[in-house]
Formats: structure tokens, C-alpha cells, sequence
């Protein structure tokens, strides 16, 4: 029962929120469709990617309910909100550029847990180290990329323009001190195009 009631809550709140485009725009700032800088077309790509997104978030899991939000814009994904473990903020990562019509992803979800000021400054120090690299090697176009360190392991992920950029950012992370695992979620740009039937 509790998940039938579910279903229909959400199939109704995916079904409603269609209206809103034209009278509020898709942030329901109150902005009309005539002054957002984006064309009608872009508003309705954007409202189709974000339902899309926001109901493969929750088969995902339920608990992303409350816990992670995803605006888009311009086929821009941001996500932000609190998860359990830099695992799942992997997940979501992948899942949000495997969505049709993604431009770029910015994943500005927290991990939960007691604060340990230590293990935090040794985080951001190798976070900082590896941002430095990526700017500085010519082979790599470091806006492309996310870098996050979760005690000790750095997680990256974004897009590759070639499969030896994909290596070098990975030997890059690699190279850092005191760095325990390298976890990358690269993908190719050749990946990343839709294909015509």
C-alpha cells in the first residue's frame, strides 16, 4: 500500500511539475519564459533531462529523496546534498553523465561524518597538489575534471579528450605523496556522443 501511494505521489508530482515551465520557469523563481536567457527549447530539454534525473536518483535509492538535490541548466547538472560515503557520490556522478543531453556535471555533494580536522588537512593538501598538476601538464584540460579525497584515496572523474589524457591524469594522481588508491570515472568524449539510428 505504502508503496503504491508512493508511486502515484511521484508519477503526479512528475506529471505537474510539466506546467510550471511556462508560468514560473524551472527553478520556480517566478521568472517568466520570455525573460529566462535560455531558449523555450533549452527550458524544455532542462525540465525533460532533470525529471529524467531525478527518477533514475530515486530508483537508485530512496533515500536520496531528502538527502540530494540536482538542478539543471543549459544541460549543466549540479548536484549538492549529503551521502554516507564517496561511493555513492561516485554513483550519482556516473548516473547524472549518463544522462541524455549532459553538457557537464559539478558534484558538490558532502560525505556525512564526524569531523577529523588531521585527515581533512592531509585531503585538501592532496586535492590541491593534484589540481596543481592537471593545470600545469599541457596534455590535459584540467576544467574537465573533478577531484575529490576521501582519507587518503582521490576519486576523479570527468571527461577525457583522448584515451592517453585518461592515462596521464590517472599517472598524475598516482605520482601525489601519501596517496593510498586512485579511483578514476573518466570518460571519453567519443563516449559521450549520441549516435544517430
Amino acid at each position: 500500500m505504502k508503496n503504491k501511494f508512493l508511486i502515484i505521489f511521484f508519477i503526479s508530482l512528475i506529471l505537474s511539475g510539466c506546467v510550471g515551465v511556462s508560468s514560473k520557469g524551472i527553478f520556480g523563481t517566478g521568472v517568466s519564459v520570455a525573460f529566462d536567457p535560455r531558449s523555450v527549447g533549452t527550458q524544455i530539454d532542462d525540465s525533460i533531462m532533470q525529471k529524467n534525473l531525478s527518477a533514475r536518483i530515486l530508483l537508485l535509492d530512496k533515500k536520496y529523496l531528502l538527502s540530494v538535490k540536482s538542478k539543471i541548466l543549459d544541460g549543466r547538472i549540479f548536484l549538492t546534498g549529503k551521502v554516507d560515503g564517496p561511493e555513492e557520490k561516485l554513483k550519482l556522478t556516473k548516473l547524472a553523465w549518463e544522462t541524455k543531453g549532459t553538457r557537464s556535471v559539478r558534484n558538490d555533494i558532502k560525505i556525512k561524518e564526524d569531523f577529523n580536522f588531521q585527515q581533512s588537512a592531509k585531503d585538501i593538501l592532496i586535492t590541491s597538489q593534484l589540481r596543481a598538476a592537471l593545470i600545469f601538464n599541457k596534455n590535459i584540460k584540467a576544467t574537465n575534471y573533478q577531484i575529490d579525497t576521501y582519507k587518503k584515496k582521490i576519486y576523479v572523474y570527468g571527461i577525457a579528450l583522448t584515451s592517453e589524457e585518461k592515462d596521464e591524469v590517472v599517472d598524475e594522481a598516482k605520482e601525489i605523496l601519501d596517496v593510498e588508491d586512485v579511483i578514476a570515472s573518466i570518460i571519453l568524449v567519443d563516449d559521450l556522443r549520441i549516435q544517430k539510428d
